[in-house]
């Protein structure tokens, strides 16, 4: 089933300049340089003079990421019953349906990478804030077992704010419900990469995201579970410039490398090839990493 098709392209923004036609143009919303929006696709969505990656939608990400024609979608069907009966949230949840074309916050499914076999999960920001309710919870889980049942690797992308407040306590559960998921790979030996891109924090950097037998992320995406903003109020303004970035994440050991978007496919390929060979799951994510050479900074 083409990829490219079955979710639909509603709510897509490509920022538009409103002094030319719609869709002709785009600016950075970075370093306000302003581009050709067919050239802005081409590249990604990342700037071509700042190199700032613009956060791209689920459907995008699986474009971008799999084979083509190759992704098959799982448990599309589950969707949140609003458990504490939130105010608004059955109102806000419908919005976010109708304006993304997604069920959830994450898409999960298996696909191949490169002709490697895998399990994919990508969360999308732009679904209330890619929070992690108890249904992005079950997916990430089932997706785990599938991934276990097929013997093969489980990749996620991780775009979040962090647990679903709206579903209080029970969103706050899926924290060690997709942990003890991702725990059940490492006993089965099965390999697990995380991929964090722009934002990757609260509960879910907190959770499974950090968690990785591999952990990649975005160049400048930001990553941590308390933003800059709060630590500043606690320390008074003395926090470093990155801080809690990629990069500062890459310089403090908690990822294993910095990865332009263009060179995340051939770097999950060649990490597909890598187990597929056979080799045996190292004890430390830095020991894999360095086994592939992938244990150094950004490029």
């Amino acid at each position: 089933m083409a990829r490219s098709g079955w979710f639909g392209r509603k709510g897509k923004n490509t920022g538009a300049m409103e002094s030319v036609p719609e869709g002709i143009a785009t600016k950075c919303e970075k370093c306000d340089t302003i581009q050709f929006a067919r050239d802005f696709e081409k590249n990604l969505q990342v700037c071509s003079r700042c190199g700032h990656h613009h956060r791209v939608s689920a459907i995008e990400r699986i474009e971008i990421t799999a084979d083509p024609d190759s992704f098959v979608e799982m448990d599309s069907h589950l969707a949140s019953k609003d458990p504490l009966s939130f105010p608004e949230y059955r109102e806000k949840y419908e919005r976010a349906r109708d304006n993304t074309g997604l069920s959830e916050a994450i898409v999960t499914g298996v696909c191949t990478i490169e002709e490697r076999s895998a399990v994919l999960g990508v969360a999308d920001f732009s679904f209330i804030g890619g929070s992690m309710g108890s249904v992005v919870g079950e997916k990430i889980a089932r997706a785990a077992d599938k991934a276990m049942e097929e013997g093969i690797p489980l990749i996620l992308f991780s775009a979040s704010g962090g647990a679903r407040m709206h579903e209080g306590v029970l969103a706050l559960m899926q924290m060690a419900k997709t942990s003890a998921a991702v725990a059940r790979l490492d006993k089965a030996r099965i390999p697990y990469v995380s991929v964090l891109t722009d934002p990757t924090t609260g509960g879910v950097f907190a959770s499974y995201a950090a968690i990785g037998d591999v952990v990649l992320a975005e160049p400048g995406a930001t990553i941590g579970f308390a933003g800059r903003r709060v630590g500043n109020q606690d320390l008074g303004q003395r926090l470093p410039e990155n801080f809690q970035t990629s990069e500062y994440q890459w310089e403090h050991g908690m990822i294993d490398r910095i990865v332009p978007r263009r060179d995340l496919r051939p770097a999950l390929g060649s990490l597909l090839v890598f187990f597929a060979n056979g080799a045996p799951k190292a004890r430390t994510r830095r020991k894999k990493a360095d086994s592939v050479g992938i244990a150094s900074g950004s490029d």
